[in-house]
């Protein structure tokens, strides 16, 4: 399990293993999340980077066509 110690100015440096793992490039925006004392760090993926994540799936049955608009 990597670790990261709080600096004096609260800042954190991310493990190389992790930036690795994940794909983490400098300058790129992450979002953190603070839930019931966990924090959990996102990378950032804008919309565009998503395009043709789904290619290929079939859309019959995905819902009823009552439910349609």
């Amino acid at each position: 399990m990597a670790q990261a110690v709080v600096s004096t100015k609260y800042q954190l440096v991310i493990p190389k293993e992790i930036r690795r793992e994940v794909g983490l490039k400098c300058g790129q925006i992450v979002q953190i999340i603070a839930k019931n004392g966990v924090i959990t760090l996102l990378p950032h993926q804008p919309l565009k980077s998503l395009r043709g994540y789904l290619k290929g799936m079939s859309t019959n049955d995905v819902r009823e066509k009552k439910d349609r608009s």
